[in-house]
């Protein structure tokens, strides 16, 4: 977590600075070949076409994590984060901007990046670039 987070005997994390939406903006702007582009008239934030984020409104970014990476992150910090369902599906984590700090969000956002991200920007781990 962040250097400004701060954590609870439960475990729970919460922020001491926030973010702004042009922070969360160049936060996710930041990741390699990441672009803004409208998604029914809201910025989205996409990796080889594919949206990694939204930002929803100046106050909440929706981050499209699978469900582990969607529980862990609400686990994390339930006062900053919530599900967003698309129909039946699990398909984000809602993030208030003003419950969380740039380390946290930007932990989220590298996330989600790597999940869309195509194999070619993804860096092998120290693992398995040993094996080959």
């Amino acid at each position: 977590m962040g250097q400004c987070a701060n954590v609870t005997r439960a475990g729970a994390y919460f922020a001491t600075v926030t973010v702004s939406p042009d922070e969360a903006r160049a936060v996710a702007l930041s990741l390699p070949e990441a672009v803004e582009q409208d998604h029914h008239g809201r910025p989205s934030f996409r990796v080889g076409g594919k949206i990694f984020a939204t930002l929803w409104s100046d106050e909440r970014m929706n981050v499209m994590l699978d469900e582990g990476g969607i529980l862990t992150a609400i686990d994390s910090a339930p006062a900053g984060c919530e599900q967003v369902w698309w129909g039946e599906r699990l398909a984000a984590v809602g993030v208030t901007l003003s419950r969380v700090d740039r380390p946290f969000l930007g932990e989220l956002l590298t996330d989600a990046w790597e999940l869309k991200a195509p194999r070619r920007l993804l860096t092998p781990d120290a693992s398995r670039s040993k094996c080959l």
